[in-house]
């Protein structure tokens, strides 16, 4: 595992008083998906966060092809698309607009069809210019999930990605894990669903 793109080596997480977790290691290499497991405050989102880059550990440190990600946001950023608990949708905006910020954030310039040939793929047809207040929970996060589908980055870090979504939807997150995997990407998730994902899956406990 010493050529894994993605290493963490003794991290530690602390939220308030409370410590989380201490000496924390793992390796992601590429068809690997990791689910964090654990009960509610165990530190499964602070975690994520931690591997994204959105927080600092306590001690440790996270590296990305040997760098410390840190120290090399951009490229991390770059090569990493994140999904938090909320799907992170601006609620006047539709989401081929919403979808189209989401990339010029990324410095990358995404045509309009397709993005709706993701937003179809979702099952969001015929919602492409809806206000996102207007959409349900589950239409907005399948909104969320067409950002994996528009912006081709080798790791995924999804936080509950199943959240609002039904049958379909669920399905429909495994089938682009699936994919993903096949294709030599990376991810790393928290779900309280249980995982039927065809691939080299692992899972992480945290007590």
């Amino acid at each position: 595992m010493s050529d894994a793109p993605l290493r963490a080596e003794g991290l530690e997480c602390i939220r308030g008083d409370r410590l989380l977790f201490s000496g924390l290691n793992l390796t992601l290499s590429p068809g690997q998906l990791l689910q964090v497991e654990g009960a509610n405050g165990a530190g499964k989102t602070s975690l994520l966060r931690v591997l994204a880059g959105l927080s600092r550990p306590a001690d440790g440190e996270v590296r990305w092809r040997g760098l410390d990600i840190q120290r090399n946001r951009t490229t991390y950023f770059a090569a990493m698309v994140y999904m938090g608990h909320a799907p992170g949708l601006k609620a006047e905006l539709s989401p081929v607009e919403n979808l189209k910020v989401s990339a010029a954030l990324r410095d990358r310039m995404v045509d309009d069809a397709r993005i709706e040939d993701a937003l179809a793929r979702v099952g969001l047809r015929g919602f492409e210019d809806v206000p996102a207040r207007g959409l349900s929970a589950g239409q907005k996060q399948r909104t969320a999930l067409c950002r994996l589908l528009i912006n081709p980055v080798p790791l995924w870090i999804l936080d509950e990605p199943f959240t609002a979504l039904d049958v379909r939807g669920i399905a429909l997150v495994r089938e682009l894990l699936e994919i993903h995997l096949a294709n030599g990407g990376m991810a790393l998730m928290t779900s309280h669903h249980a995982l039927e994902v065809r691939g080299d899956c692992r899972s992480l406990h945290l007590t």
